[in-house]
């Protein structure tokens, strides 16, 4: 193999990157979006297809997640070898038709299935959002511009609970009784359908952008069973570095997952309300957090990483999971008002360990091997927190407490725990690079 030769570390115009940014920031909103809908209208699924909360939470987490954690990875080196910008154009097109599909489902198989091409698509995103943005701006500067695209998935719980709401109670109105085909559809399959529609046109935008140059990285290319090998001995080599965090951002998940999953059909069980009139309490509140989340995050961690190194960062991820605890802990809570304010403040502190933990590996990872980086994330927070979260919540409610009216108390059986165990496996890794991380 000849020696490698590197790029120049020449980064693009301001403007440029942030226009970029700008366009991830809306694709994440689309990712969320058409991830979390299933959350906001599960008891409408539920009568549809007559089946269960726990069938319910296998379709949130399992069938979502499967192809999510397996593809993840190998998209994740994909996005190390090929176009960034045309991966994360394939992908949106994959989970926005798989979200169309899923409004048409007339099954839980057929569902499921939609639900794993979603999956599938949105695997795509991340490592190549996030190798795009290493490439975008220098080290110092990442961490702002990392918080503000995790400020579109932030948001969008948001954003997603008031379109979705709004769409349920047009449906429900008849607003849509002149629109071909949607007019048949119940109010559920008709926000599946739309949102479906909208996220292609997220696709057809990043026409725009042009790929910007790996900084770092060899401009010759390995064959990639050696590339793939290459960088797992990298990470075994290294795995005082990466294996607590990998971990604790799994655990963390478990919890958020778990609660996000829940949060809203708890707040419409316990007050007995519909979806579409919790909408207008909780998404602004959830708007608001999402926005200040990842605002508050990303200036600390350029800080942090110019004062302190990566180490730094380390120590931020050991405390912000006791910030999370206050939401799990909404159920007993008096009011609407209150019980939505509290859960809403999940989303500014997912953001916040989002944008740590991914400045983080965008240092520690060699150029050439970020994207796989961020997909073993993916991996993680996907087998341990998507695939779990969801149905512990739902089998502790249906089977322990036997009510679905407390799956409030069901999250908070799981979400605390899993915080409080992601703390711990974040100071272990704080305290296992200390002096070491650069």
């Amino acid at each position: 193999m000849t020696p490698a030769t590197f790029q120049r570390e020449d980064y693009p115009s301001a403007l440029r990157a942030w226009a970029t940014v700008l366009l991830l920031f809306i694709a994440s909103i689309a990712s969320v979006m058409d991830r979390g809908l299933l959350y906001i209208v599960v008891d409408g699924v539920k009568a549809d297809l007559d089946i269960s909360d726990v069938q319910v939470s296998l379709l949130e987490g399992l069938a979502f997640g499967l192809f999510y954690a397996v593809m993840g990875v190998w998209l994740g080196v994909v996005a190390d070898r090929t176009s960034r910008r045309a991966l994360i154009m394939v992908g949106i097109t994959i989970w926005s038709f798989a979200t169309l599909g899923a409004g048409l489902a007339g099954s839980f198989g057929a569902l499921f299935a939609a639900r794993l091409l979603v999956g599938l698509g949105e695997a795509a995103l991340a490592p190549a959002a996030i190798s795009l943005i290493a490439d975008l701006f220098p080290a110092g500067k990442r961490g702002r511009a990392v918080g503000f695209y995790l400020m579109g998935q932030s948001v969008a719980t948001g954003i997603s609970i008031l379109i979705a709401g709004g769409l349920l109670s047009a449906a429900a109105r008849g607003y849509f009784a002149a629109w071909p085909r949607i007019a048949t559809l119940s109010p559920w399959r008709a926000v599946f359908v739309l949102c479906g529609f909208s996220g292609i046109a997220v696709a057809l935008a990043f026409l725009a952008p042009r790929e910007p140059v790996r900084r770092g990285a060899a401009v010759e290319k390995s064959k990639l069973g050696v590339q793939v090998s290459t960088t797992l001995c990298h990470f075994w080599a290294e795995r005082a570095k990466f294996v607590a965090v990998y971990l604790g951002f799994a655990v963390f998940f478990l919890g958020t997952y778990g609660a996000l999953a829940w949060q809203g059909v708890m707040i419409s069980r316990k007050f007995g309300i519909t979806p579409a009139a919790v909408s207008p309490v909780l998404g602004p509140m959830s708007i608001g957090f999402g926005l200040t989340g990842p605002m508050l995050a990303g200036w600390p961690v350029d800080r942090i990483v110019k004062r302190s190194g990566n180490a730094g960062i380390l120590k931020l991820l050991a405390v912000l999971p006791f910030f999370a605890i206050p939401s799990a802990c909404a159920v007993p809570a008096p009011t609407l008002f209150v019980v939505c304010l509290l859960t809403a403040t999940l989303g500014g502190v997912t953001a916040m360990v989002g944008a740590a933990t991914l400045s983080y590996l965008q240092t520690e990872a060699p150029a050439e091997m970020r994207g796989m980086a961020v997909s073993i994330t993916g991996l993680m927070n996907t087998v341990v927190g998507a695939a779990l979260g969801p149905v512990l919540v739902a089998m502790l409610s249906e089977y322990l407490f036997g009510d679905p009216d407390m799956v409030g108390y069901a999250i908070l059986c799981v979400a605390p725990p899993a915080y409080l165990v992601a703390a711990a496996l974040f100071w272990r890794a704080a305290t296992a690079n200390s002096g070491v991380s650069r």
